[in-house]
């Protein structure tokens, strides 16, 4: 764990809180939010040292982006998934796509596997021309690159060719205008026969598994703000309670003053805590194995499981932190309310996919095959 990134987060999380409503009403992070990240030195998370980053260990991915949740979750989600994107790289085995990206350790990358139909790839002399429509490229308008998949009719493979593109080669389209996490700036980077250079292309295998550490970088990237947010909106409620905050029409003076007021809280605080040392576990399982070591299918389902149960449990946490705060917590001008869409909408990302996971923890244990998940 490295105390010196995390007390950097934490020095953030004021600017963020005070800049989460911009952020979520521009659709992408403020001015503001950016700059404390980018001093902060957080967008060089993933970095190597050696090229002037972080080189954070995934515990420390988990505990800092948790601190920038609990400020502003849509900023955190840009710093977490802009680490992810950096260690996908590792695949462009190109020096050049690797060097471009970390010429600026302070850059942002985005990154999309939500192919629109009809976007593809040509070979020409040198390279690709790209054609098509990537949505869901989460910091897109903070980005300097951005890592899509070009389907080639010409490959003889059902696997997209992985490009490199330059952000200022792509046009961004605002499309993400969600119930939550509306500040991540997770909109339609497009490209109308955009040239890409032979080194800024790849060509992963099919049949290989990616390795562990690289796989769920971006589950835990995801699920570390979710746990930052409820800690936040358990911030909001714990300050509400100490403020004197009643139950409407009862004989309570304060919801302090009733057991089962004091027990919902807990019970959110419990539950939001479990969601971090599942997250925690998870990251040191990964963080202990030698780099690059393959993990049997059972064991990444089991860890698939973890974070989703820890998903599942911020969305508990957050119900019973509205319970305790009541109506008023879902007023326009309420972080709150914010914080539980958040919430609502992140832990739903595909890698937490409660019931898909299920299925394949059934099927494994009966060996019944094939599982049913093409991501593991």
């Amino acid at each position: 764990m490295n105390e010196e990134l995390l007390n950097a987060a934490r020095k953030t999380v004021p600017t963020l809180l005070a800049n989460a409503a911009r952020t979520e009403a521009e659709l992408t992070p403020a001015p503001d939010s950016v700059a404390a990240v980018r001093e902060a030195g957080l967008f060089a998370l993933a970095v190597p040292r050696a090229a002037g980053g972080q080189e954070a260990d995934l515990r420390t991915l988990v505990e800092t982006l948790a601190e920038l949740g609990r400020g502003c979750p849509s900023t955190a989600w840009v710093t977490g998934l802009n680490a992810s994107n950096k260690g996908v790289t590792r695949l462009l085995t190109a020096d050049a796509a690797q060097d471009a990206i970390l010429a600026d350790p302070d850059a942002v990358v985005c990154a999309s596997a939500v192919v629109a139909r009809g976007s593809s790839g040509v070979r020409v002399p040198g390279g690709l021309r790209i054609s098509g429509r990537w949505a869901m490229a989460s910091g897109s308008e903070l980005a300097s690159f951005a890592i899509v998949g070009a389907p080639l009719p010409d490959n003889g493979t059902p696997a997209p060719a992985m490009v490199l593109v330059p952000l200022a080669d792509l046009a961004v389209e605002r499309t993400w205008k969600a119930a939550g996490l509306a500040g991540t700036s997770s909109h339609t980077v497009v490209a109308e026969d955009v040239f890409v250079p032979e080194r800024f292309v790849s060509f992963p295998d099919a049949g290989r598994a990616i390795a562990p550490e690289l796989f769920f970088t971006g589950g835990l990237a995801a699920l570390a703000p979710m746990i930052g947010a409820t800690r936040g909106a358990q911030d909001l409620v714990a300050a509400a309670i100490a403020g004197g905050r009643a139950p409407y029409m009862t004989t309570y003076a304060r919801i302090a003053d009733s057991p089962l007021g004091r027990y919902w809280f807990t019970e959110a605080k419990r539950r939001t805590d479990e969601a971090m040392r599942r997250a925690v576990r998870v990251a040191g399982v990964l963080d202990d194995r030698p780099a690059g070591e393959g993990l049997p299918v059972a064991e990444r389902i089991e860890l698939r499981v973890e974070l989703s149960t820890a998903a599942r449990e911020c969305r508990e946490a957050m119900e019973l932190l509205l319970d305790l705060h009541g109506a008023s917590g879902f007023a326009d001008d309420n972080p709150l309310q914010r914080f539980w869409r958040d919430v609502a909408v992140g832990t739903r990302h595909p890698f937490f996919s409660p019931y898909i996971l299920a299925e394949d923890h059934g099927r494994l244990a009966f060996d019944v095959q094939p599982l049913v998940s093409l991501a593991l």
